[in-house]
């Protein structure tokens, strides 16, 4: 009986762990603010357990983003070009729930920072 109850309590222990982390699928508008250049893009995620996958709208062509959700952390990144010059966009955040995630944006080789806030523009399907 004692082990029942030891695998009971694990059992429910995880699932509340595994229920913090918000599902990230779906469509979401960014809004970007880097180094006073406000710009809005769409991105579509797919959220397969920590791994994170899926397209955002650059420049009017849709780039490839991979990333990787930790519990509320998340973190994915991009390749794209300005005026010729290749950049790296990387996004950190912390996820307030699934209606909203802020946080940062770092562009390389430039080193200029930013900030962003992306909420859900279509539910998953």
């Amino acid at each position: 009986m004692k082990r029942s109850l030891a695998v009971f309590i694990v059992l429910v222990a995880a699932s509340a762990l595994g229920a913090t982390t918000p599902n990230l699928t779906g469509q979401w508008q960014i809004h970007n603010s880097i180094a006073g250049n406000e710009s809005d893009q769409a991105c579509t995620f797919t959220q397969a357990d920590n791994k994170l996958t899926g397209t955002c709208k650059a420049q009017d062509k849709d780039v490839q983003i991979i990333g990787s959700v930790d519990g509320n952390n998340v973190t994915w990144k991009y390749q794209s070009e300005y005026n010729g010059t290749p950049l790296t966009l990387t996004y950190t955040a912390m996820v307030n729930d699934a209606s909203k995630i802020t946080g940062s944006v770092d562009v390389q080789p430039f080193a200029v920072t930013g900030e962003f806030t992306a909420t859900p523009s279509k539910p998953a399907n």
